[in-house]
Order: C-alpha cells, then structure tokens, then sequence
C-alpha cells in the first residue's frame, strides 16, 4: 500500500493535476496556470537567447575593435546572468506580498512571467539594432 501511494505520489500526472487555464477556478489551478505561463515565457526567451547571443558573436568576429573592454557576446551575458538575478530576487519580493499564503507561487510566476516577456523583447531589439 505504501509503495503504491509513493509510485502515484511520483508520477508526473501527480505532480501537476489537469486544469483549465483558459478559466482556472481555485488557488491550486491558477498557481499551474502562472506557472504554465512562466515556462512558456522563458521558453520563448531562451530560443531569442540562442539568436541573440549569435548575434553578438558574430558582432564580435566582424568587429576590427580591441579597445580592451569585453565584446559583444561578453557583455551580453554578463547582462543575462545580472537580469536571471535581478529577475527571480525582484519577483521573490513580488510574491512576498502574500508571504506564506496560496497566492505566492501564482504572484512569483505572474511576475517572471511578465519579466520574461520584457526581457525578451529587448533581446529582439539587440539582434535587429544592427541591421
């Protein structure tokens, strides 16, 4: 009995039930919904990553300059790696305003969510600036 009630416990249907994100109905459906929402966010922001971050590299091959700063692809990433942090403290704070409640996962996935979006259309921006 035990071992069958860890197997489901383990199982991904287990992990995240079935909900209707187009018209959640409780806390429980609209903290998946947030986070759906998040990770399709940061999907979308990953792939404009890769574009991106080819961009700068190829920036940097074309570029004739060494005036000992970091290139292009350099200062991007340390832009991405500063904003990750900014990003996930910054909707930390965000979800505090239900600190410990049922709304704190939905309002932190609402926020990187959001962010996620914004930050991806910068790096649009980055990859057409040039061109």
């Amino acid at each position: 009995m035990i071992l069958t009630a860890m197997l489901l416990l383990s199982s991904p249907q287990a992990a995240e039930p079935k909900v209707d994100c187009e018209d959640p109905m409780t806390q429980m459906a609209m903290n998946i919904c947030a986070g759906r929402d998040y990770q399709a966010a940061d999907r979308k922001l990953n792939a404009v990553w890769k574009e991106a971050s080819a961009e700068m590299k190829r920036l940097d091959t074309d570029s004739a300059l060494d005036d000992g700063r970091p290139g292009y692809f350099q200062t991007l990433l340390t832009a991405q790696r500063a904003w990750l942090v900014y990003r996930d403290t910054h909707c930390r704070s965000e979800g505090y305003l239900a600190r410990g409640g049922s709304m704190e996962p939905m309002l932190v996935s609402g926020c990187k969510a959001r962010l996620t979006r914004e930050r991806t259309e910068k790096l649009r921006e980055l990859i057409d600036w040039p061109n």
